[in-house]
C-alpha cells in the first residue's frame, strides 16, 4: 500500500497540477452521468456551472482579440457536456426522491423551480420555453452564422495574409521569428472560427437536449408518482413539473450566458479594446447624440397618456451625462493644442531611425510576376533562389546575402530589376505562362511569337506559347519558363558580382566557419597576422578573376606565411594564386589536357615589363601600344575561340595583373595565367601570339 501510494505521488509530481486538471473535470463530468449524487453536491455542481459560465463571459468580453481566448471551441463542448451530466444526475433525484417534496433534488433546483416563477409551473412553463427560443433561435443560431462567415472569409484571405508576411520577409522588415509566429497566427484564426462553426453546434444541441429532458422528466414523474407512489394526477404534476422546471432553469441560464459570450467572441471587431470599453466608446462618447436622444424621449414624455415621469427622467439623465461628457471633453482639448508644436517638432527632427541599411541584394518585380514569387501560391522563383544561393555556396565558398523580394508598381508589369546596394545591375522582362526560346547560335527554324533576347547572356530569344515547345527544342532552341530565365540571370549576376557580394561582415562569417573546424589556422591568422581588412580585399581580388574560395585552408596557409613580408594586398594575392595554380589550371582545362593558350611575343613583353617597372602599375604604357595590344588581344582570343578552346593568356608574374585588368574590360571570359601559377605536370602548347606580324 504504502509502495503505491508513492508511486502515485511520483506520478502526479511529473504531470503537475495543471496537467491533471482537465482529464480529472472530464473523468468527473462523466462520473455524475452514472453514480447517484446527494442534493447537497448537486448543489454545489449547480452553483460552480453557474460560476463557469459568468467566468467564461466575463473573459469573453475582456479579450482584446479573439485568439486570446483560443481555448473558447473546448470551453463550450466542456461546460455543455456539464450541464448534460448535470441533467442526467438530477434527472435521477427527481424520479427517484420527487415523491419526498420540493427540496428533494436540492436547494438550487427548489429555488429556480418556486421563487425565481412563483411556484406557478404554468408560468415556469413559459419562462423556460422563451430562453429555449432564445438561446436556440435568437443567440446561438446567429452567432454560429457568424463564425461560419468569418471562418470562411479567414480561409478565403489567408493566401494575402501570408504574401504580405512573405513580402515583409524578403524586404528584410520583419525576421524569420517574427514571420513564423505571423504564418502560425494565420492558421490559428483559421482553424478557431472553424472551430467556433462547429462548436455553436454543441450548444444548439444542448437547447434541442434540454427541451427533451424536460418532457422525459414530466412525463417520467407523472408516471412515477401517479403508479410507483399512489400520488393523485393533480399532486405529482405540481410536484415533478416544478421540480423539472427548476432543473430546466438551472441549465438553460448557464447556457444562456454561455452563448452571449460565444457571441461576443465571434462577433467582436478591432484589437485595441475589450467589447466594455468598445461599447461605452462607441455608444456614449459622443455629447451631441446624448443631447438629440434626451430631447426625442423628453417630447416623448410629453405627450398625454404616456407615463411621464420614467420618460423625463431617463431624457434629464441623458441630458446630465451629455453635459458632463462635454465639459469634461472641454477641458481636454486645449491640452494637445499646447504641446502641438513640440510634438510636431519631435517628430521632424532627424534620428537615425530615418536611416536604414541598404539591401545588398534584391528583387523588384511587376504585379504580374508576383504569382513567381508569392509563396503561398507555391512560387516557383523562391525555390529556385534559394537554390542558386546554396549552389553559390558550394561551388564559390561563401554564403551570398540573401535576396530581398519587393513588388515595384512602378515598373511595367512584367518587368523585373536587379539591385546591388541600391544600384540597379540587372534588368528584363518575363512573361508568367509564355516560355522563352533561346537560340544557341544554330537553330532549324523561326518561331511565332515575342521577339526579344536572353537577359542573361544577351542570345537571340523569343517568347512562345507552351504548346510550342516541342516544335522549339525539335528546331533546336533552348526552351525555358519565366521562373528560369529571372533566376538564371540573376544568377549570372552574382557570380559576376561575387567580389562586391563579399563585404567584411560575410569574410568574418566565412573565417568564422573555417575557425569550427580549423580554429588554430584561423587565430594566427586574424587579427595577429593581417587585419580582416586586408584578407578581406585579397579574397575579393581573387572573385574578381573567377577564383573560388572552396580551399580556405590552402588561402590562409598562405597568407600566414606571407604576412611576415608583406601586408600588400596585391602581392598576397599573387602569392596565393600561386598557391591555388593547380585548382585555377584544373577549372580551366579540366583533367591532365594539354594547355592550349595564348602568349606574347617577346619584344612586346619586354616593353609591357619595362613599362610595369618604370610606372609601378603600368599607368606608363604608350597609348599606342596598348591600343595595338588589346587589338591583337582580341583577334586571339576570337582565334582561341573559332577552335573551341579556352581564352587563356600565360605571362609572366610580374605583368599579370596589369594585363589582365587591362584586357579584361573589353575581353570579359579572357583569364590571365602567371608561369608560376602553372603545376610542373602540364604540358603547354602556345596556339596564338600576341603582338606577333603575320
Amino acid at each position: 500500500m504504502a509502495d503505491a501510494s508513492v508511486a502515485l505521488r511520483v506520478i502526479f509530481d511529473r504531470l503537475g497540477q495543471r496537467q491533471l486538471a482537465g482529464p480529472g473535470l472530464i473523468l468527473l463530468i462523466l462520473a455524475m452521468m452514472v453514480l447517484p449524487l446527494p442534493p447537497f453536491v448537486l448543489d454545489l455542481f449547480f452553483t460552480f456551472n453557474i460560476a463557469i459560465s459568468v467566468i467564461v463571459m466575463l473573459v469573453a468580453m475582456s479579450v482584446m482579440k479573439p485568439l486570446d481566448f483560443s481555448v473558447f471551441p473546448t470551453v463550450l463542448l466542456v461546460t455543455t457536456l456539464l450541464r448534460l451530466s448535470l441533467n442526467v444526475a438530477s434527472t435521477r433525484v427527481v424520479l427517484l426522491e420527487g415523491h419526498t417534496g420540493p427540496g428533494a433534488a436540492g436547494r438550487v433546483i427548489e429555488a429556480f423551480g418556486h421563487f425565481l416563477v412563483g411556484g406557478n409551473y404554468v408560468v415556469g412553463l413559459v419562462v423556460f420555453t422563451i430562453l429555449v427560443v432564445i438561446n436556440f433561435v435568437v443567440i446561438t443560431k446567429g452567432a454560429g452564422r457568424v463564425a461560419e462567415v468569418a471562418a470562411r472569409f479567414t480561409l478565403d484571405g489567408m493566401p494575402g495574409k501570408q504574401m504580405a508576411i512573405d513580402a515583409d520577409l524578403n524586404a528584410g522588415l520583419i525576421g524569420e521569428e517574427e514571420a513564423r509566429k505571423r504564418r502560425a497566427g494565420i492558421a490559428q484564426e483559421a482553424d478557431f472560427f472553424g472551430s467556433m462553426d462547429g462548436a455553436s453546434k454543441f450548444v444548439r444541441g444542448d437547447a434541442v437536449a434540454g427541451i427533451l429532458i424536460m418532457l422525459i422528466n414530466v412525463f417520467g414523474g407523472l408516471f412515477v408518482g401517479v403508479l410507483q407512489h399512489d400520488l393523485d394526477l393533480g399532486t405529482a404534476a405540481r410536484t415533478y413539473t416544478l421540480l423539472t422546471i427548476g432543473d430546466g432553469l438551472v441549465a438553460q441560464i448557464p447556457a444562456l450566458i454561455i452563448s452571449i459570450a460565444a457571441g461576443m467572441v465571434v462577433t467582436r471587431v478591432g484589437d485595441d479594446q475589450d467589447v466594455s470599453q468598445q461599447f461605452v466608446a462607441q455608444l456614449f462618447d459622443n455629447p451631441k447624440l446624448l443631447f438629440l436622444t434626451a430631447g426625442i424621449i423628453g417630447l416623448l414624455g410629453l405627450i398625454p397618456g404616456m407615463p411621464n415621469f420614467v420618460f423625463l427622467l431617463l431624457a434629464s439623465m441623458f441630458a446630465v451625462m451629455a453635459a458632463r461628457l462635454e465639459k469634461r471633453q472641454g477641458t481636454v482639448a486645449p491640452v494637445p493644442v499646447t504641446v502641438a508644436p513640440s510634438v510636431a517638432r519631435e517628430t521632424q527632427e532627424a534620428s537615425w531611425s530615418d536611416v536604414t541599411p541598404l539591401d545588398v541584394l534584391g528583387l523588384e518585380v511587376g504585379y504580374r510576376l508576383i504569382p513567381l514569387v508569392d509563396k503561398s501560391q507555391d512560387g516557383e522563383l523562391l525555390r529556385r533562389i534559394r537554390g542558386i544561393r546554396k549552389k553559390f555556396a558550394q561551388e564559390v565558398g561563401f554564403l551570398v546575402s540573401p535576396v530581398h523580394i519587393r513588388d515595384n508598381l512602378e515598373l511595367k508589369p512584367n518587368a523585373y530589376k536587379i539591385v546591388l546596394k541600391g544600384v540597379e545591375i540587372g534588368d528584363g522582362e518575363a512573361f508568367p505562362g509564355s516560355l522563352l526560346a533561346i537560340n544557341p547560335g544554330r537553330v532549324a527554324g523561326d518561331l511565332p511569337g515575342t521577339a526579344t533576347k536572353d537577359p542573361a547572356f544577351g542570345l537571340p530569344a523569343v517568347w512562345i506559347d507552351p504548346a510550342l515547345r516541342e516544335q522549339a527544342q525539335a528546331y533546336g532552341y533552348t526552351v525555358v519558363d519565366a521562373s528560369t530565365v529571372v533566376a538564371t540571370h540573376l544568377n549570372h549576376l552574382i557570380l559576376t558580382h561575387a567580389a562586391e557580394l563579399l563585404g567584411r561582415q560575410e569574410t568574418q562569417a566565412l573565417l568564422d566557419h573555417v575557425a569550427k573546424d580549423m580554429p588554430k589556422l584561423v587565430e594566427d591568422l586574424v587579427p595577429k597576422a593581417l587585419p580582416l581588412g586586408v584578407v578581406q580585399k585579397v579574397l575579393r581580388n581573387l572573385l574578381d578573376e573567377g577564383v573560388h574560395l572552396r580551399d580556405m585552408r590552402t588561402v590562409i596557409e598562405t597568407l600566414a606565411d606571407g604576412a611576415p613580408r608583406s601586408q600588400d594586398p596585391e602581392i598576397l594575392t599573387a602569392q596565393v594564386r600561386t598557391s591555388l595554380g593547380r585548382a585555377i589550371v584544373q577549372e580551366l582545362f579540366p583533367g591532365n589536357t594539354e594547355m592550349q593558350v595564348m602568349s606574347l611575343e617577346p619584344r612586346l613583353e619586354r616593353l609591357l615589363l619595362q613599362a610595369v617597372a618604370g610606372g609601378g602599375d603600368g599607368a606608363g604604357i604608350e597609348p599606342g601600344l596598348a591600343d595595338t595590344l588589346l587589338r591583337e588581344a582580341v583577334a586571339a582570343a576570337q582565334r582561341q575561340e573559332a577552335v573551341g578552346s579556352p581564352m587563356v593568356l600565360l605571362v609572366p608574374g610580374t605583368l599579370r595583373t596589369l594585363l589582365s585588368r587591362f584586357l579584361r574590360r573589353s575581353i570579359s571570359q579572357l583569364k590571365v595565367l602567371a608561369h608560376a601559377e602553372v603545376p610542373e605536370s602540364r604540358t603547354i602548347k602556345v596556339t596564338s601570339i600576341i603582338g606577333q606580324r603575320a
